[in-house]
C-alpha cells in the first residue's frame, strides 16, 4: 500500500505474513518505505524531435531510391521518359526537401529558444526579465511576441492586454515560407498529370496514319505507342509519389509549428499576461494611494 506524503514524496507500506505465536495470538508486523518527491517528466517532446523525425523520414526515402537505383527501375524511368518531366519532378522533389530541412531546423530553434524563456520567466524572480521590456529573454520569435506585449501594455497604462492582433502575427511568422510545400505538392501533382497527356498524345498520334497492310509500319508504330504509354505512366507514378512524400513532410513541419504556436500562447498567458496585469493594478493603486494621501 502506498500514500502520498504532504512534501511530495511517495511512502510504500508493506504488510508481512502473519504467524501464530505460543499464546494463540495472530503476530503482525508492517515496513515502510519513503522515497523522495516523484518529478513529473515533460509532457510534450524537444522541438528537435521534429528535426529528428524528418532525418528518419529522408533516410528511409533515400533507402527506398538506393533500392530502386539498385535494381535499374530508375534508369528504366529516366530512360523511358522523353520529356525528362520525371527528370523535372526528382530535381523539384530535392530543392523542396532541402526547404523542408531549413524551416524544420528553424522551427527546432524557435522551440528550443521558447522553452528557455519558459524556464527564465517560471524561475524564481523571472518575472523581472519583464522589466527591461524581455530584452534579456533568449532571442527568438516568442520573444520578440513577449517585446511587443510589453510595449502594448506600457502604452496602454497597463490595462488588460488583448494580445489577440499579436499572436496572429506570431503564427504568421512562425509558419513563414511553410506554404511553399503545398504550392510543391500541387505542382508535382500537375506535372504527372501533364506527363499523362503527352504520353498519352504520343502514343494516339501514329493511329491516323497507321497502314493495316504495311507490317513495318505497324511495327514502327506499336513501338511508338508504347514510348507514350511509359511516358504517361512514368510521369504520372513519379508526380503521384514526389506529391505523397511532401506533404507528408511538411505535415510534420506544421504539427512542429503549431506545437511551438501553442507553447509560447501558454507561456505568454501564464507567466506574461498576468504579471503585466498585476504592474498595472499596483500602479494604479498607488496611484490612488498618493491622491488620497493629504499634503
Amino acid at each position: 500500500m502506498g500514500l502520498w506524503t504532504p512534501d511530495g514524496g511517495f511512502d510504500l507500506i508493506g504488510m508481512e505474513s502473519w504467524q501464530p505465536n505460543g499464546a494463540g495470538e495472530e503476530r503482525y508486523s508492517m515496513s515502510s518505505m519513503t522515497m523522495g518527491p516523484v518529478t513529473g517528466q515533460a509532457a510534450d517532446p524537444s522541438e528537435r524531435s521534429a528535426l529528428l523525425f524528418w532525418m528518419i523520414f529522408t533516410g528511409l526515402s533515400i533507402f527506398a531510391v538506393v533500392l530502386l537505383w539498385r535494381f535499374g527501375l530508375i534508369r528504366l524511368m529516366l530512360t523511358s521518359d522523353r520529356t525528362y518531366i520525371s527528370s523535372v519532378i526528382a530535381l523539384l522533389y530535392v530543392v523542396t526537401c532541402g526547404h523542408c530541412f531549413l524551416r524544420t531546423r528553424a522551427i527546432a530553434r524557435e522551440g528550443a529558444a521558447a522553452r528557455r524563456c519558459r524556464a527564465a520567466l517560471a524561475a524564481p524572480g523571472g518575472s523581472k526579465a519583464l522589466d527591461a521590456r524581455a530584452t534579456s529573454l533568449p532571442r527568438g520569435l516568442v520573444r520578440d511576441h513577449i517585446e511587443s506585449l510589453v510595449t502594448k501594455a506600457a502604452a496602454q497604462d497597463y490595462r488588460p492586454v488583448d494580445q489577440t492582433l499579436l499572436l496572429r502575427t506570431l503564427a504568421d511568422r512562425l509558419r513563414g515560407s511553410n506554404g511553399f510545400g503545398a504550392f510543391v505538392s500541387d505542382t508535382l501533382m500537375k506535372l504527372g498529370l501533364l506527363g499523362t497527356i503527352i504520353g498519352f498524345i504520343i502514343m494516339l498520334a501514329p493511329i491516323a496514319g497507321l497502314d493495316a497492310a504495311d507490317k513495318v509500319a505497324m511495327r514502327s508504330s506499336m513501338g511508338l505507342m508504347s514510348d507514350g504509354m511509359a511516358v504517361a505512366m512514368y510521369t504520372t507514378l513519379a508526380g503521384l509519389v514526389g506529391s505523397i512524400l511532401v506533404r507528408i513532410q511538411y505535415y510534420m513541419l506544421d504539427a512542429a509549428t503549431q506545437r511551438v504556436f501553442s507553447d509560447a500562447v501558454v507561456l505568454t498567458e501564464t507567466y506574461v499576461t498576468p504579471v503585466l496585469e498585476r504592474q498595472g493594478a499596483e500602479m494604479r493603486g498607488a496611484g490612488i494611494n498618493g491622491a488620497g494621501t493629504p499634503s
